[in-house]
């Protein structure tokens, strides 16, 4: 058993707009936490063959993802489920930082930064 501080988190797997820190990484797991600015709008990008779960602590975190024509909010308290290769962007449309915590299974590459889907546009 370990303790992983808060302080002591890394810089991960960075998406334009997204500041993400690693807690640890094993073979098939990886933890960590995500913050985005106010405002902010991250870039298009899937996690591989990993399975993701995010659990909103702060904020709002806002998610459009390739099959799906507008966006869905996730609040405090809320749990996020990200399937394999899905195609998505997070934003924040508030004027507060928002702050999620992640669990990542699979044990693929932790980030993988696309082009947008057809008929979606960064920014």
């Amino acid at each position: 058993m370990r303790i992983i501080r808060g302080s002591d988190l890394q810089p991960a797997d960075p998406t334009p707009g997204m500041d993400r820190r690693l807690a640890f990484e094993l073979p098939t797991l990886w933890s960590g936490q995500v913050e985005t600015a106010p405002g902010a709008v991250s870039g298009w990008h899937h996690h591989d063959v990993n399975t993701s779960s995010l659990y909103v602590v702060r904020g709002v975190l806002r998610l459009e993802f390739e099959g799906y024509d507008g966006y869905v909010d996730a609040e405090p308290g809320d749990f996020v489920h990200v399937p394999p290769f899905t195609v998505h962007r997070e934003s924040n449309p508030t004027d507060a930082p928002s702050l999620a915590v992640i669990a990542r299974m699979g044990g693929g590459v932790p980030t993988v930064n696309v082009d947008p889907p057809p008929g979606r546009r960064d920014g």
